[in-house]
């Protein structure tokens, strides 16, 4: 019970992190108008994009706060956002709106993912170069202060393996998809489905215990 309260107060804490890594131009405007709307459904940010799929596509990632995404937490925000971005009309042309979750080979965005994903495998880009450099891949190990903390598998004899990167200067990160994220990502889709299945049990046996015993009307 303790460990599973510590990742409810993470999941907690998570939430309310602002995204330190930010899409620019009309995603950035698009994000303004849907992330209060998903933050009011409970659900966070992760990502905006606009692409010229299907003659233009508007992409919004969101998760809940433990990370998990279902196809109905999907359909619920697809619901909310539909209205909103049509009066708020960001787009200048005719879009296709797609909600998704992040994906297992997800983008990082708060100091929380980078937390919660040390261990993992990831490509990191920044805005300026870092020790000469821009692109680094390697293994996530974890966050000091805002930088996230990365060891790098492609060094070069005389080179530094271990790399700190301030995370409001990085452009993008991503995880790697290997073996291990993928069986990461079934765990906690379990976990989540197991938890989803005892709220609604929790959810009938209240509403039967609300009800009542039930029966015909007796008379004196």
């Amino acid at each position: 019970m303790a460990g599973r309260e510590v990742e409810e107060a993470q999941a907690v804490n998570s939430a309310r992190q602002p995204r330190l890594i930010t899409e620019p131009g009309l995603p950035a405007r698009v994000a303004a108008i849907a992330e209060p709307v998903i933050e009011d459904l409970g659900y966070r940010l992760v990502r905006v994009k606009v692409s010229n799929a299907d003659g233009c596509t508007v992409q919004i990632m969101a998760e809940r706060p433990d990370g998990t995404m279902a196809v109905e937490d999907c359909e619920v925000l697809s619901r909310a956002l539909s209205p909103v971005l049509d009066v708020a009309d960001p787009i200048d042309r005719a879009y296709r709106l797609e909600i998704s979750s992040p994906g297992i080979d997800r983008p990082l965005v708060r100091l929380s993912d980078f937390e919660r994903y040390a261990g993992n495998l990831v490509k990191i880009e920044t805005e300026i170069p870092v020790n000469g450099r821009k692109r680094f891949r390697g293994l996530l190990v974890g966050t000091e202060g805002e930088a996230a903390r990365l060891t790098r598998d492609d060094v070069k004899e005389g080179e530094d393996a271990d790399v700190l990167l301030p995370i409001a200067d990085i452009n993008e990160a991503r995880l790697v998809l290997t073996d291990d994220l993928v069986t990461q990502a079934l765990r906690r889709e379990k976990a989540a489905k197991r938890e989803a299945k005892a709220a609604k049990k929790l959810e009938r046996q209240q509403r039967r215990h609300h009800a009542g015993p039930t029966g015909g009307a007796q008379s004196a």
